[in-house]
């Protein structure tokens, strides 16, 4: 294999001490780094800040890690010759914190020029700044204005070179990618996943109930993290993550951005979603391809730019967000999914719920995809970040879920056949879920375990035998399907797949 001219494990040695470097502006407040970006914005009606990049989503068919790919001299080149124009040019360089809880803590040091220090506004509004005196866990280099694209991830470093990209979200994921790997190094599991608190009322008191929510773009995900139930106090329903976490093996749930949060923008109503309007049109947040005209004026239902514009929001602006960060104990994972040949809800076994891990199995919304709308889609673990093996994720989410004793459940937020499962089925079925009221029967159409009986729900309307116009082949075809796909996979337990619904 081709080596570096500089070897990996001296990149971050390579790197300008901000501290001492006279190119760099070490740790500039947000009003500065507003400041530093007043040539690329444009200021909204709101009084935030907003800015156009030049591309418009993370590059991930040009991602590649130490782990899963043999880098070539190529590769090292890119890497080289980024960090061989550090020193010649004026850098922003900021020191966050990722994470709270006392095992999935980092802190984490972002170098960019200072001519693009609009990201670095974004970026240091996610993560918290640093406590106390403690050295640099992450690095990431990013050099946007590079003619070639590439995104270079060196895990057991702790090192990211982004080349050529002006997106925010390379940022952010450079640092949430490692988050999860090094989750799994302890013997947990990152998940791509939004978490939640529920309390509810019982006999003895308030019960807290742990929620993981795991979907692939536009699937609903956010929404129903932040979704308070329709619950009354003193009950209620609490959104501590909206992106990535740490599931322990102790079954903590560890959260990591705790100031803001990177949200879609396209379609936001101040009816539908009237806490996420409000907390997108504050001025302390910050706008990212969302159509801005020249007095200000914003669209969010343009797509000028694209459908996948972006804000980054403090989660004191949201009245759904909670202080706390990290769930204690969860006891119910949500596996989101789209696919109109599955029932509005399902239980699933330990291995069931390690198949529907496999799967992540969905149907391509716009928010993903808009060219592939409409198409089956399916990613490991819903989460397109995993770094080293995917069949050993899925055996590891299995070995947790099995210790830690949780309840998991396959949720269609889209519709079964022709019929639409709207936001109000959905909720209803979440919030009775939770406070364990179902009781549970076998599908004999599809073999999974289904509800019996739904209160405030005719749960009998969508089932998928008189749904589908022919169920049997389509569900013949689709689990020819998922066998072929789950078969890819050499090293997942072969109980996993035979446990295919």
């Amino acid at each position: 294999m081709q080596q570096p001219s500089v070897p990996a494990s001296d990149y971050v040695a390579a790197l300008p001490d901000p501290e001492t470097a006279d190119n760099v502006a070490y740790n500039p407040s947000l009003e500065q780094l507003r400041e530093f970006s007043r040539h690329h914005e444009t200021t909204t009606e709101f009084g935030s800040p907003s800015y156009v990049s030049r591309e418009r989503s993370r590059n991930a068919e040009r991602t590649k890690n130490t782990v899963d790919h043999e880098f070539d001299a190529t590769d090292y080149e890119l890497v080289d010759g980024a960090l061989s124009e550090l020193d010649d040019r004026e850098l922003v360089c900021l020191d966050r914190q990722m994470g709270r809880h006392h095992d999935h803590t980092y802190v984490c040091r972002y170098y960019v020029p200072k001519a693009h220090s609009r990201i670095a506004l974004g970026w240091a509004k996610l993560f918290e700044p640093v406590e106390g005196e403690r050295e640099p866990d992450f690095h990431t280099v990013q050099l946007p204005d590079r003619e070639e694209i590439g995104v270079r991830v060196f895990p057991d470093e702790g090192f990211t070179a982004v080349v050529g990209s002006d997106y925010t979200g390379e940022a952010k994921k450079s640092f949430l990618r490692l988050f999860m790997y090094y989750a799994k190094r302890q013997g947990g599991l990152g998940l791509h996943a939004g978490s939640k608190r529920v309390e509810l009322e019982t006999d003895d008191g308030l019960e807290t109930v742990g929620q993981l929510f795991l979907g692939l773009s536009g699937t609903g995900k956010s929404t129903l993290t932040a979704h308070g139930l329709w619950l009354d106090e003193p009950e209620g329903a609490t959104m501590l993550q909206d992106d990535v976490c740490a599931l322990g093996p102790d079954g903590t749930v560890a959260g990591s951005e705790g100031q803001g949060l990177f949200v879609k923008t396209h379609g936001l109503d101040s009816e539908t979603e009237p806490a996420m309007y409000d907390a997108v049109t504050d001025e302390s947040a910050v706008l990212e391809n969302v159509d801005v005209d020249g007095d200000g004026a914003v669209d969010f239902d343009s797509d000028r730019y694209t459908t996948n514009g972006r804000a980054i929001i403090q989660r004191e602006r949201l009245s759904s967000a909670g202080a706390d960060i990290d769930l204690p104990e969860v006891d119910q994972i949500f596996f989101i999914t789209r696919n109109p040949a599955m029932p509005p809800i399902a239980k699933l076994t330990p291995e069931e719920a390690a198949v529907a891990f496999m799967l992540g199995e969905s149907v391509q919304t716009s928010a993903g995809d808009p060219s592939a709308a409409g198409e089956s889609i399916r990613v490991v673990g819903t989460n397109p970040f995993i770094i080293g093996s995917e069949g050993e994720e899925g055996n590891r989410f299995r070995e947790l879920i099995t210790d830690l004793d949780v309840d998991c459940f396959v949720l269609n937020t889209g519709s079964v056949g022709p019929l639409d499962v709207g936001v109000e089925e959905t909720v209803t079925l979440l919030r009775t879920v939770a406070r364990e009221s179902l009781d549970w029967e076998r599908d004999g159409t599809t073999g999974l375990t289904v509800p019996s009986d739904v209160p405030g729900m005719d749960i009998d309307e969508f089932d998928v035998a008189t749904a589908l116009s022919d169920p049997q082949s389509t569900l013949d075809a689709l689990r020819d399907e998922r066998d072929s796909y789950l078969a890819r996979f050499d090293d997942l337990d072969p109980a996993i797949r035979d446990a295919r619904y």
